[in-house]
């Protein structure tokens, strides 16, 4: 981890809380045992409560005796790597929130983090700041104590797209497409502004959370994967606009 400086601006978080009014419940998953010991004693100081594992399978294992509400999970670890772990939560249904820790810098690397349903990453080494910040965010918005997302019964449509808000489902050509539920919010608040570029400072704020500066390729490489869904089942919706953002439309004649 490198030096405690945060964000340009940064204020510690204040820690979400429960609907209880308990402390939020973190899972500390790292290999590494002076990382783990640092990230659980700083994120216990803060207010969490916090629980750790030093292996993927003990991390299968502690999801269901602890229920956290978000998994701190290292991806380089022996055996059983962290997107092993987060296929295998995925696959019974588990959507226990997931912030990948790598030292991998490869975008196929990343992409496939977020295939095995990772909510967010961290490159190695990172500020504590950082992270602070990044669980407060993840965790605002999964609790349910984020305003910024209200639930309504509206369908957004789009070409040939179309998305139920209140099921969480999205077809398109009438085909279904299985989305994470960041791709959904990503997705929607890209329909919702349908002809309107967004750029991927707008995005980190109004679909992750993150009102604060930070270098992040998270809504790049979220777009990216998206796109693979929702573009290959015809004519493209989603575009880059360089040195911009993105942008939903229609197919133009």
């Amino acid at each position: 981890m490198s030096s405690t400086s945060g964000p340009a601006g940064a204020t510690p978080p204040e820690v979400p809380l429960r609907s209880d009014g308990s402390a939020a419940r973190l899972l500390v998953v790292d290999d590494e045992e002076s990382l783990a010991d640092l990230l659980v004693e700083a994120l216990s100081f803060q207010g969490y409560d916090v629980a750790s594992a030093p292996s993927g399978a003990e991390a299968l294992a502690a999801v269901d005796t602890s229920r956290p509400d978000l998994i701190i999970l290292d991806v380089n670890m022996p055996g059983l790597d962290g997107f092993a772990v987060a296929d295998r939560l995925r696959s019974t249904g588990d959507k226990t929130p997931i912030i990948f820790l790598t030292a991998r810098t490869a975008p196929d690397d990343l992409r496939e983090g977020f295939g095995s349903g990772g909510d967010d990453y961290l490159m190695k080494p990172f500020r504590l700041e950082e992270l602070s910040l990044r669980v407060s965010a993840v965790l605002r918005r999964t609790l349910g104590t984020d305003a910024g997302n209200p639930r309504t019964d509206d369908t957004v449509t789009v070409a040939d797209l179309s998305l139920d808000l209140a099921a969480h489902q999205v077809t398109r050509g009438g085909k279904t497409v299985d989305l994470s539920p960041t791709e959904f919010r990503l997705l929607r608040y890209l329909a919702a502004n349908a002809g309107r570029v967004v750029s991927k400072q707008e995005l980190l704020k109004q679909v992750w959370g993150y009102d604060f500066d930070t270098e992040s390729s998270l809504a790049e490489t979220y777009v990216f994967y998206l796109r693979r869904k929702i573009d290959k089942l015809g004519p493209r919706l989603i575009h880059t606009v360089r040195g911009v953002g993105y942008m939903l439309r229609p197919p133009q004649e």
